[in-house]
């Protein structure tokens, strides 16, 4: 059986978090902007900090498994 919690919850992770899709921090003029469809090299880096600490904190502190 192979394991298929890891492509589908970094794949989850990935739309969820690309900076100005459904939320921005920081945003240009506040902290959060929502739906914007514009980034900054600062968005970026923090999102792909959360992205990051998500990843392991599914996969490797809460140990998900799925099994197809």
């Amino acid at each position: 059986m192979k394991d298929w919690a890891a492509p589908i919850i970094a794949t989850a992770l990935f739309a969820f978090l690309c900076p100005g899709l459904i939320f921005q921090m920081p945003g240009k003029n506040r902290p959060v902007d929502f739906m914007n469809m514009k980034t900054t090299f600062v968005s970026m880096l923090l999102h792909t900090v959360f992205f990051g600490l998500f990843l392991i904190l599914f996969l490797v502190i809460l140990n998900i498994h799925l099994y197809a």
